[in-house]
C-alpha cells in the first residue's frame, strides 16, 4: 500500500463551505437507464458521472435513494452482495449517478470477487466523464484491506474522492470520535475530509449535494458549460 500517509489523497475533494440553501443543485428527476458490466454497455458518455462504491452493505443504495428524494429508485437489500453490475442513473438529464457493485462480502466465490473488482477497474481506468466516486465508509468498521486498495486507485488515477462514513445513527454523538478514529488512522485522512451520513436521520445530505455540486462545477468550468442547473 503506497497510500497510507496522513496527507489527502491527491484529487480528495474539499468540504464545502458555502450554504446547501444557496445552491443551485435541486434534484428535479431521477431514473434508472441501464446496468452493464462491461464498457460496451455502458451508456454514452455525454453526461459527467458521480460514482459510489464501497463494501457490502455499506448503504450506498439508501445514500442514493436519499440524495435524489426517491425511497425506491436503487433497490435496497439485506442480502449483501446484491449489486453485481454497474447501474446508471440520470438525474435532472444532465449528470448521472452510478453505483458500482459492493465488495468484500464473504460467501461471495473468490472467482466472483475478482470479476467485481476488474469491473470497478476499468471503469475507473477507462470512463473519461467520470468526475468523482463517492467512497463510503460504515462507522461501525475498520477499513479493510479492499477499500484501502480502492482508495489507492483513486489516489493513482487521480480520480477526485468524496469520501462519506454512513450509518451514523447507529452510534450515539459522544462515541462518534471514537468510532470514527480507527478510519481516520486506516485511510490517512484527516476528520474534515469526510461527510457524515444516515438513511434514517437524513444527515450529510445537503453535504454531500454540496460536495457533488463542487465535482460537477469543476466540470463545468473546464468545459465552459454549465451542468447542476437543468430543468
Amino acid at each position: 500500500m503506497g497510500y497510507r500517509s496522513q496527507e489527502p489523497a491527491v484529487g480528495l475533494t474539499q468540504a464545502p463551505t458555502f450554504n446547501m440553501e444557496n445552491s443551485s443543485l435541486q434534484i428535479k428527476s431521477a431514473e434508472f437507464i441501464k446496468g452493464a458490466a462491461r464498457p460496451e454497455g455502458y451508456p454514452p458518455g455525454e453526461l459527467p458521472e458521480i460514482a459510489f462504491a464501497g463494501r457490502s452493505n455499506v448503504g450506498k443504495s439508501s445514500l442514493i435513494n436519499v440524495l435524489v428524494n426517491r425511497r425506491g429508485l436503487v433497490r435496497t437489500s439485506s442480502t449483501p452482495g446484491r449489486t453485481q453490475m454497474l447501474n446508471f442513473f440520470e438525474v435532472n438529464r444532465h449528470f448521472m449517478l452510478v453505483d458500482l457493485p459492493g465488495f468484500g462480502f464473504a460467501k461471495v466465490p473468490v472467482s466472483v470477487k475478482k470479476a467485481w473488482a476488474r469491473m470497478a477497474r476499468t471503469y475507473l481506468e477507462e470512463r473519461s466523464n467520470l468526475r468523482a466516486v463517492i467512497l463510503l465508509f460504515d462507522i461501525r468498521r475498520v477499513p479493510r484491506e479492499e477499500e484501502l486498495q480502492l482508495l489507492d486507485w483513486l489516489e493513482e488515477l487521480n480520480i477526485p474522492t468524496i469520501p462519506v462514513i454512513t450509518k451514523v445513527d447507529k452510534v450515539t454523538r459522544n462515541r462518534r470520535l471514537g468510532q470514527i478514529r480507527p478510519i481516520l488512522e486506516a485511510t490517512g485522512l484527516p476528520q474534515e475530509a469526510f461527510s457524515f451520513f444516515s438513511a434514517v436521520t437524513r444527515e450529510g445530505r445537503e453535504d454531500i449535494l454540496q460536495r457533488i455540486e463542487v465535482a460537477l462545477s469543476d466540470e463545468a468550468e473546464e468545459t465552459g458549460t454549465d451542468t447542476v442547473d437543468a430543468e
